[in-house]
């Protein structure tokens, strides 16, 4: 299990700080000062200093940690681990200089505590108060404040005392508990360990009491249950959902619902590793998988909770961001979001403010520049299961990136459900049953789902049976890929994003048909497999797919719109079976290889498909 340690107490904390205001220095003397430095660690950074011609600099500890970590052996420089009388630590470094500041976004978000590095005569200058910003972006409550080179001011307390008040205050406004501000010259080793003479007006404690005084983050286990998923397995004939639970708890026997897409299943087992009894609860922090009672479409992203509790579900969402990079962040420009493990395609829709990190008042903006905070209003194209983070932080922050960078941290602060919600509607019943459409109509609706690469003759297919069945009377319509472009869904276009978007729109349209009793034969490429797992999901017990298998040779041979042709001359992009793949269907309910039978033969089998799962004999079976 992948459970925080709480037996030993071990606590990770994040030290930031301006550049040149002594981090480096303050980690070197503590790992010094608390014996967690290997052997021979001291004499090499005497060496260090000698052959650079420069006076013993406890900063070059990290250069020295860094050279092993170079060399293969055992020191990670990201986690540098330490240990003071009461418990075990881990540093997670996150450098000072503007241009690693990205690295915080990873690190400090995992951390327990922060420590905060002043300088005793520069103050909290501007790169301090924005690594403040971030442990407030980044959910980090507990801080303590160093204020160093107090040497360099002959241990002042009206100075002290003066830094003190300014950064408690920037603090306070961001919502940080502040719970010490401690003087140190970390170059002498004033009050990291042991209480220092030269401040005898400080009575507060030394930098390692200041750090044993923080808690670990407790797992919040009685927060509304979010487990978003990791991945699906299927090591046998389970479907094993994996994750790690963010908040609340889950039992053997719960019902739960996946956000965004609002199915249901009953947890059936929880699975875990290195266990030998069987598991029948879990909570936050612990990393598991699970089964379910019944097979559901759940992937990578989706966030499994209570029906009481539920996130949020929209399109839409306002964000607090920490812009990063040198290219600004504008309106109609699109990043990927990340929030736990999900990842969604999003747009800036409006810039609302920029606010100043010196007194955090807010001012309107056309763009956002490297290392500014700003109210962001983003919009997705495809549904977010999110938190505010004022309520679940876990779940209501996350970053931004463009490729393969992190160009943004944020946070979540205001949601617009819209129609993507349901806390706020309520389904309208129908006078009219399913059953009694069932009866009226003489045949079950659904949804017909026929799916492969263009040309494999789906849409020959789905008009040859929409015209036998209305013939024997049935209640039947086709909604084929090329028409719904040109009306229902005239405004997307072929990007990824756009596709997904587009079999979605049919796969609801689809649902509401079938619903009203009618047979509904959807006939679309449709080539990636979790596009049609998601129409599946929409559709439930009512959709059925068809896999029509000709191969691409076939299918290219008989090319009826021109559509390879153009394709082979590099006149249409991410064309599918040509520079685009198709998945072909697992498990269809139905395959029909158009390439080894004739139409007529191959409409048979159709129509003796679509008899037994939506014909009278299915009535029959039904009322059984």
């Amino acid at each position: 299990m992948d459970i925080r340690n709480e037996l030993n107490g071990q606590l990770r904390i994040v030290i930031v700080g301006h550049v040149d205001h002594g981090k480096s220095t303050l980690i070197g003397r503590l790992l010094n000062d608390t014996g967690s430095l290997p052997d021979g660690k001291v004499e090499q950074v005497h060496e260090m200093s000698r052959k650079r011609g420069m006076p013993f600099e406890w900063a070059f500890v990290m250069d020295a940690l860094q050279a092993e970590r170079d060399q293969g052996i055992t020191i990670d420089t990201t986690q540098i681990h330490f240990k003071t009388e009461q418990r075990p630590y881990v540093i997670i470094d996150a450098p000072g200089h503007t241009e690693f500041l990205k690295n915080m976004v990873t690190g400090a978000s995992q951390a327990d505590a922060a420590l905060l590095v002043i300088d005793a005569a520069e103050g909290a200058l501007e790169q301090s108060r924005r690594h403040a910003f971030l442990l407030h972006l980044l959910g980090v409550r507990q801080v303590a404040v160093a204020v160093n080179k107090m040497d360099r001011v002959d241990f002042d307390q009206y100075r002290f005392e003066a830094v003190s008040q300014e950064i408690r205050a920037y603090l306070a406004e961001l919502g940080l508990h502040t719970s010490t501000v401690i003087p140190i010259a970390a170059r002498h080793g004033d009050n990291i360990v042991t209480r220092s003479d030269k401040a005898p007006w400080y009575e507060g404690p030394t930098v390692v009491e200041a750090l044993d005084a923080f808690r670990p983050q407790q797992a919040p286990t009685e927060l509304p249950l979010r487990f978003p998923l990791q991945d699906v397995y299927k090591p046998d004939d389970r479907r094993i959902l994996a994750g790690r639970i963010e908040s609340g708890r889950l039992r053997v026997g719960d019902t739960l619902r996946f956000s965004p897409t609002g199915a249901t299943a009953t947890v059936v087992s929880i699975e875990g590793w290195n266990h030998s009894q069987p598991i029948v609860a879990a909570q936050a922090g612990q990393s598991i998988g699970i089964t379910l009672d019944k097979r559901i479409f759940a992937e990578r992203g989706h966030v499994a909770h209570h029906e009481e509790g539920a996130p949020h579900v929209t399109h839409r969402l306002g964000v607090r961001a920490f812009w990063l990079t040198s290219e600004p962040l504008a309106v109609g420009k699109t990043y990927t979001l990340k929030i736990t493990t999900g990842e969604h395609r999003v747009t800036v829709e409006s810039i609302t403010a920029v606010i100043d990190i010196e007194d955090l008042s807010s001012t309107p903006a056309k763009a956002v520049h490297r290392n500014e905070v700003a109210e962001v209003v983003l919009r997705s194209r495809s549904p977010i299961a999110v938190d505010l983070a004022s309520a679940l932080s876990r779940t209501g922050r996350g970053v931004l990136i463009d490729g393969h960078d992190v160009v943004g941290g944020c946070i979540v602060v205001e949601v617009d459900e819209g129609p993507a919600a349901s806390a706020n509607t309520t389904e309208v019943s129908h006078a009219v049953t399913a059953d009694e459409r069932n009866a009226a109509n003489g045949h079950k609706g659904g949804v017909l789902w026929l799916t492969g690469l263009s040309g494999a003759g789906k849409s020959t297919l789905a008009m040859a049976l929409e015209r036998a069945l209305f013939d024997r009377g049935w209640q039947v319509f086709v909604l084929d890929g090329d028409n719904v472009r040109n009306g229902l869904n005239a405004g997307l276009g072929f990007s990824a994003e756009d596709r997904a978007e587009n079999i979605r729109r049919v796969a609801e349209t689809a649902k509401l048909f079938a619903d009203a009793g009618v047979l509904v034969i959807a006939s679309l490429i449709s080539p990636l497999q979790a596009d049609r797992a998601r129409a599946r999901a929409i559709g439930g017990e009512r959709f059925h797919e068809v896999y029509v298998a000709a191969d691409l040779a076939t299918c290219e041979s008989r090319d009826p719109k021109g559509l390879y042709r153009r394709a082979r001359a590099g006149e249409i992009p991410d064309f599918t079976g040509v520079s685009a793949p198709y998945e072909a269907p697992e498990s269809a309910e139905l395959t029909i290889d158009t390439g080894a039978v004739t139409p007529v033969e191959a409409l048979g089998e159709l129509l003796d498909y679509v008899d037994g799962a939506f014909g009278r004999n299915a009535l029959k079976r039904d009322r059984v």
